[in-house]
């Protein structure tokens, strides 16, 4: 049975002194905590604030959460899956950024394109950056993750493209891309311009647009910002912006070896 999992933000365990020691909590971190119902004996796994993983006994829950640590485990590197995905009205951010974290992917951007039906001013944006980050910390608590995905703020494609000039391999989704352009060439394809890569070095960025989809010029512009970029084709069927994104990074992290 997989461990019940809490990120802790400002706490380091290999600092802590006491074989008994309190988990400095956040509130909502201490309501989710109430929720589970944990019982003394029972283990939990913590990621600190360095990002290390400990397996934990709970001692004791009446007043917040106090532990004993069992053991230190080391995490495995793994390749990085960034998802530059084009803003989307409503609620299909949320969507993506919570099945995205499920699936393992590292990071997520924000992407204002030409064709972006929503708009956000800076009050918008502020408030969406929060509300995506705490889906993250959710989702990579459910899903058992080793860490929270970073969210970046809302980018132009003239900043992504500043994002993606150092990546592995830039895989672009693109309706109008040749049906053969798959996932798994456009990764060789970079790993192979990187020269002999060991898989958990692979950095790889999957480009996905709006509702309206990229227009060419920006396809040009992500096709020149690194040499390794590829179109890609997710078949024949025109996939709405939010399944996409999370289709596009499950073909990524399958090729990859996570799934």
């Amino acid at each position: 049975m997989s461990l019940h999992q809490l990120f802790l933000e400002d706490q380091i365990l290999a600092h802590q002194t006491d074989a008994v020691f309190p988990l400095r909590l956040t509130p909502e971190d201490a309501k989710h905590v109430r929720v589970l119902r944990l019982i003394p004996g029972e283990h939990i796994a913590v990621i600190d604030a360095s990002g290390d993983y400990f397996e934990c006994q709970v001692e004791a829950v009446s007043d917040g959460l106090t532990v004993r640590i069992c053991r230190r485990a080391e995490v495995p590197e793994r390749p990085q899956v960034m998802l530059v995905q084009g803003l989307a009205k409503g609620d299909k951010m949320d969507t993506v950024i919570r099945q995205g974290t499920e699936l393992g992917v590292a990071a997520f951007v924000p992407l204002a394109c030409e064709r972006s039906v929503v708009k956000l001013d800076s009050a918008k944006e502020a408030k969406r950056a929060r509300r995506w980050q705490a889906i993250a910390k959710s989702a990579a608590m459910q899903s058992g993750q080793p860490s929270i995905p970073e969210i970046s703020p809302l980018r132009t494609v003239e900043e992504v493209c500043s994002l993606l000039a150092q990546a592995t391999a830039v895989a672009i989704c693109w309706e109008e891309a040749p049906l053969e352009g798959r996932m798994g060439y456009a990764i060789q394809k970079g790993r192979a311009a990187c020269g002999a890569v060991h898989p958990s070095d692979v950095r790889l960025a999957v480009v996905v647009g709006p509702e309206g989809g990229l227009a060419a010029s920006e396809v040009d512009q992500l096709l020149a910002c690194n040499p390794r970029a590829s179109l890609v084709s997710l078949g024949s069927s025109i996939l709405r912006t939010e399944t996409a994104g999370v289709v596009a990074c499950a073909l990524a992290l399958y090729e990859l070896g996570c799934l």
